[in-house]
C-alpha cells in the first residue's frame, strides 16, 4: 500500500555505502527526511521519533533497478510476483521488459503496478499488441511471428497515454519470438521509439535475424539485451575475440545489458567479454515464471555471478544503479544525491561458497553470495 504523507525520518546508520553517482565508496550514514535523502555523512544525528538502522557490515546502494523483469503476474504466464521478488532482491524498481503490450498495459498497470507501491514498476511497451501472450514450458508462441499483431499506431497512442510510466519499446527478434519474420519487427520498434523519443530494447535469439542486423540498426542509448549470450548470435568468435560489429555497436553509444533468463547468458561469452576489457553497461537478471528458480533468480544473484567473474563490487553496483537509471532516462534514480535519492538497498556479502549456473549449463563455484537484508523506499523502511 502506498505510504502516508506524515513527514518522516530513516536513518541508516555506519553502512558502508556505494554509490558510483557521486563516487562513494566508505562507511557513512544516510539520512532519509520527508521523501528524500537529506545527508550523508560520519556521526549524522536524527530526530527522537526516527526510524534508527544499524547497517554496520551491510552494504548500503542507491536502490537497485533492474532493468529487464517480468512481472505481469497474474496477467501473463510469464509473470512473477513483483513484491515477493523486490523483497527477495532488495530491489527498488522493476523495469518490466515487454509483458504488456498496447492491448493490455491498462490492466497491467491497474492490477499490479499501482497495487505494488510505493514499489516502483517501470514498463517497456512491447511493440506488440498483446505483449509476450504465449511463455511457459508447454505453449510457446512469438509474439512478433504475426505481423498483424504489430500495430505501430496502438502502440504509439497507448505509450503516450502512459507516458508517466512508460520508458521505452521493447521488441523480440529471433525465430523464437518473430519466426521468420527477421528485422521487420525491429524497423518497427525503432520507428515508434523515434516518435515517441524513447529508447528500444531489443532481444535476439535465433537466425533470422543475425546480429549484425540487429546491431546496425540501433541507435545511441538504445538497449541490447542478453549483450553476452551464447551462440547462435553471439558477441563473440569461437576463439574469444569479440566481432567487429559488436565494438561499431559500443562505440556507437549502444547500452549493452546483460537479461540473464533461462538461456541468455553464459560464463564462458562473459570471460571473453571481461577479457577483452568490455565491460556489460547495465547487469539485469531477467527473470520470468521459467528462471526464477535458476540460473537467473534475482538480480542480487545475477550481480553476485558478475563480482565472482572478475568484476568489482563498486562496478556491478554502478551496472544496477545510476548505468540502468540513465539507460530508462531517470536521472533521479540509482543515487543517493541529497535533495535527489529516495530508495536504498541494503544486503551483506557474505563469505561463503556459493554455485552458480550460467544459460549454457556450465556451473562455477563462488566463494562469496549476496544476502538481502533491506530497503528504503521513498525515504521509508520497507
Amino acid at each position: 500500500m502506498p505510504f502516508s504523507n506524515v513527514p518522516h525520518e530513516v536513518l541508516l546508520r555506519q553502512g558502508h555505502v556505494i554509490d558510483p553517482s557521486q563516487g562513494l565508496d566508505q562507511v557513512q550514514d544516510v539520512r532519509f527526511l520527508n521523501g528524500v535523502v537529506a545527508e550523508i555523512g560520519l556521526n549524522l544525528t536524527a530526530g527522537v521519533d526516527a526510524d534508527v538502522r544499524n547497517v554496520a557490515g551491510m552494504i548500503v546502494t542507491p536502490g537497485l533497478i533492474d532493468l529487464h523483469t517480468h512481472v505481469y503476474w497474474g496477467g501473463t504466464s510469464i509473470g512473477v510476483d513483483p513484491i515477493a521478488l523486490a523483497r527477495q532482491s532488495s530491489t527498488a524498481t522493476l523495469v518490466d521488459a515487454g509483458t504488456s503490450g498496447a492491448g493490455n498495459l491498462l490492466g497491467f498497470r491497474k492490477h499490479v503496478i499501482e497495487p505494488s507501491a510505493p514499489l516502483r514498476i517501470l514498463p517497456l511497451l512491447n511493440i506488440s499488441f498483446p505483449g509476450i501472450f504465449a511463455f511457459s514450458r508447454t505453449v510457446r508462441m512469438g509474439e512478433c511471428e504475426d505481423l498483424r499483431l504489430l500495430d505501430m499506431n496502438s502502440c504509439i497512442s497507448v505509450a503516450r497515454e502512459h507516458a508517466d510510466l512508460v520508458v521505452g519499446i521493447k521488441v523480440r527478434v529471433g525465430r523464437g519470438s518473430s519466426g521468420t519474420r527477421g528485422v521487420a519487427p525491429l524497423d518497427m520498434a525503432i520507428e515508434v521509439a523515434e516518435v515517441l523519443g524513447l529508447p528500444v530494447m531489443a532481444h535476439i535469439d535465433y537466425i533470422p535475424p543475425t546480429r549484425t542486423e540487429v546491431l546496425s540498426r540501433l541507435r545511441k542509448g538504445d538497449i541490447l539485451t542478453h549483450c553476452f549470450k551464447p551462440p547462435p548470435n553471439a558477441p563473440t568468435t569461437p576463439a574469444g575475440a569479440v566481432r567487429g560489429e559488436v565494438q561499431d555497436a559500443l562505440d556507437r553509444g549502444v547500452i549493452f545489458d546483460i537479461g540473464h533468463g533461462g538461456g541468455s547468458c553464459s560464463f564462458a561469452t562473459s570471460r571473453a567479454m571481461l577479457k577483452a576489457g568490455i565491460q556489460p553497461d547495465v547487469i539485469s537478471s531477467d527473470v520470468h515464471l521459467l528462471s526464477a528458480n535458476g540460473p537467473a533468480i534475482d538480480l542480487l544473484h545475477t550481480l553476485a555471478k558478475f563480482h565472482v567473474l572478475g568484476m568489482s563490487l563498486y562496478d556491478v553496483v554502478a551496472c544496477a544503479t545510476v548505468n540502468a537509471a540513465r539507460a530508462i532516462r531517470r536521472p533521479a534514480l540509482g543515487t543517493l544525491k541529497p535533495g535527489v535519492g529516495a530508495d536504498a538497498s541494503i544486503f551483506k556479502v557474505l563469505d561463503q561458497p556459493t554455485l552458480y549456473k550460467d544459460a549454457a549449463g556450465e556451473s562455477l563455484l563462488g566463494d562469496i553470495r549476496f544476502e538481502a537484508q533491506g530497503l528504503v523506499l521513498a525515504g521509508r523502511w520497507w
